[in-house]
């Protein structure tokens, strides 16, 4: 019998998108990584800094028996909006074009996505934190106004986890 992933087989799965070698696109596993040094999670969550490997873990979610009930995608966007600013993204207000679109930058594989949540009954969370800059050549510090936007991150994160109503 094969065993299932532990990605797949917990209450909640939290994964952390990005690229830590372009400043603020490393959000996303900073965020993870905070979360498995800092935070005491229930042992039914898992946290996966997914770096830009998150349509491998999606689909492994997407064609398993076994399911976690939701999925917190977390990212850095570059959405015009203040550096630093939290918001959470709609997977019904992800634009069709980007539906086969698999880059990291246009948010994870957001068929995949949309899968999970219509067909498998997922319940599918994106939380964004706006960038402020994505260096054109490496570099693996994040903007000041995106670390001190990770406590308001965590916090969301940890109430979604232990209240299933929270919204942002």
């Amino acid at each position: 019998m094969e065993k299932i992933p532990s990605h797949c087989n917990c209450k909640t799965l939290v994964l952390g998108c990005g690229n830590i070698l372009f400043g603020d696109d490393g959000f996303g596993p900073h965020i993870a990584n905070e979360l498995q040094n800092n935070h005491n999670l229930p042992d039914n969550v898992e946290v996966i800094n997914a770096g830009s490997s998150v349509r491998n873990l999606l689909f492994d979610v997407a064609v398993s028996d076994v399911r976690p009930d939701r999925i917190i995608i977390v990212d850095a966007i570059d959405a015009n909006r203040t550096p630093g600013e939290v918001f959470e993204v709609s997977i019904d207000d992800i634009p069709e074009k980007k539906i086969d679109d698999f880059s990291m930058h246009q948010l994870p594989t957001s068929n995949l996505l949309k899968e999970l949540k219509d067909l498998c009954r997922v319940d599918v969370r994106i939380i964004v934190c706006q960038v402020e800059n994505i260096p054109s050549e490496v570099s693996t510090t994040i903007s000041k106004k995106l670390l001190d936007a990770a406590p308001e991150v965590c916090k969301t994160i940890d109430d979604l986890i232990n209240n299933s109503s929270s919204k942002i």
